[in-house]
Order: structure tokens, then C-alpha cells, then sequence
């Protein structure tokens, strides 16, 4: 009755929020379990498997991964987002994007080189099929 061990209750901090405040620079690699609120800016690299909130005053140059990130600020360099990437209306991106899902409101600007996550076919390999697909089809005919 005594002896029963206490469980040990794992916390989720991706709940817990980290802010870089307006007027703030930050420069270096920064890693969490809890999300991000970025009025600031932050130089380097960002890893957290929560969520990236960066508002309109805020700025990231560098590298970004996390689970979901939400931009109404600036961003340069490279992100990996394992969920969804939104940009709101005010957002200036640029540099590297691989994310699964994106959503970005009119206005925002967006000039980078993006990859979807997912079963994309490149329109080369869909020829190719369509090539193998007919010839196997007039082999059949033949035969």
C-alpha cells in the first residue's frame, strides 16, 4: 500500500509560450518544447515542436522548424513546417518553404521555393506512365 510508486505525469509544454518581445534582438539557436510569439527579431535558428507565432513587428533570418507556424511579419531563410504554414495579409516571406499544408490571404507576399509535402507526381513522370500505359495496352492488342 506504501510502496506503490507515483506514476511521473509527462507535462506537455508545446502549451507553454516563449516571447520574443518588440525591441528585442535576438541572435543564436533557441530550442523548445513550448511554442513561440516572436514581436522581435531573432538571427539563427528556431526548433520547437509547438507553434510559431510571429506578429506584424516581428522578424526571423535563419532557420525555422516546428509543428505549425502562423506569420504576420517577416521571415528570410529556410522553414520546415510539419503542419500548417499560414500567412496572413501582412506577411513578407522569402528563401525555402517546406511545409504539408499552405495558406496565404491576399496581400501577403510570398517569394520563395516551396515544397508540399505529400504523393506530388512531377509532370514528367505522369508522361512517362501515360507512355508505358499505351504501349502496354497496344502490346495486349497484338497479342
Amino acid at each position: 500500500m506504501f510502496s506503490e510508486k507515483k506514476k511521473e505525469q509527462k507535462q506537455d509544454l508545446t502549451k507553454e509560450q516563449n516571447k520574443i518581445a518588440q525591441g528585442t534582438t535576438f541572435r543564436g539557436d533557441i530550442e523548445s518544447q513550448g511554442s513561440f510569439r516572436i514581436e522581435g527579431k531573432v538571427e539563427g535558428t528556431i526548433k520547437t515542436p509547438g507553434r510559431i507565432v510571429v506578429g506584424k513587428s516581428g522578424f526571423i533570418e535563419g532557420e525555422v522548424e516546428c509543428h505549425s507556424a502562423d506569420f504576420e511579419g517577416k521571415f528570410t531563410g529556410k522553414m520546415i513546417v510539419k503542419s500548417q504554414l499560414s500567412l496572413k495579409s501582412s506577411a513578407h516571406i522569402g528563401g525555402d518553404i517546406i511545409t504539408e499544408k499552405l495558406s496565404i490571404e491576399p496581400g501577403a507576399v510570398f517569394n520563395a521555393t516551396c515544397m508540399m509535402k505529400g504523393g506530388v507526381k512531377s509532370l514528367s513522370d505522369e508522361k512517362k506512365e501515360g507512355k508505358k500505359n499505351k504501349q502496354n495496352k497496344a502490346q495486349q492488342e497484338t497479342a
